[in-house]
């Protein structure tokens, strides 16, 4: 079936919020444990209303169900959702010096390995360059980042995405010129 992107709207926040609680349950398993998918579930992954409300957050749908989701941001940010609040700068980017930041991606496993995520790249990397930015960069979880590298993004160094009682999930920052 054809994939649909289009904006996400605030009308899709619940049923963002269950894909992207399936998203990272079924496809971080391999990558993190149980007790780092629960506590960055909690703290860090979620839907930000902010790149919902900016029109820089994209949805995609098959067959009229929205089976994958992700954006790019004209601000500081770098990850998180709404509940992430101590990683949240809200200011804005200027696009003649900075490049802009993709964000949230998340693909139900049932629909995963099917250019979803390739799909929703391209729209975000199309949108970013309309708006006068000549780069992204983004923080990859280790299930994003073979995504990520097979589009042209290019690894800076290895991050860790904090979360609360000392734990931390290994990650990535990575960045794109967009030519």
């Amino acid at each position: 079936m054809a994939i649909t992107i289009r904006l996400a709207a605030m009308e899709d926040v619940p049923t963002l919020q269950e894909l992207i609680a399936a998203s990272v349950r079924g496809l971080s398993l391999p990558y993190y444990s149980a007790r780092e998918i629960d506590s960055a579930l909690m703290h860090i992954f979620g839907v930000d209303r902010q790149l919902v409300h900016d029109a820089t957050y994209f949805v995609a749908e098959i067959g009229g169900q929205i089976v994958g989701c992700g954006g790019w941001s004209k601000r500081k940010t770098l990850f998180g959702g709404d509940q992430a609040h101590s990683v949240r700068v809200d200011e804005l980017l200027n696009p003649e010096t900075d490049a802009a930041r993709v964000r949230a991606f998340y693909v139900h496993p049932r629909f995963s390995r099917r250019g979803i995520g390739r799909e929703l790249l391209k729209a975000c990397e199309e949108a970013a360059s309309k708006s006068g930015f000549t780069g992204l960069e983004l923080i990859a979880t280790l299930p994003g980042e073979p995504l990520y590298s097979a589009q042209g993004y290019e690894k800076i160094s290895p991050f860790e995405i904090p979360l609360p009682e000392g734990i931390s999930l290994p990650a990535f920052h990575m960045k794109k010129c967009l030519a």
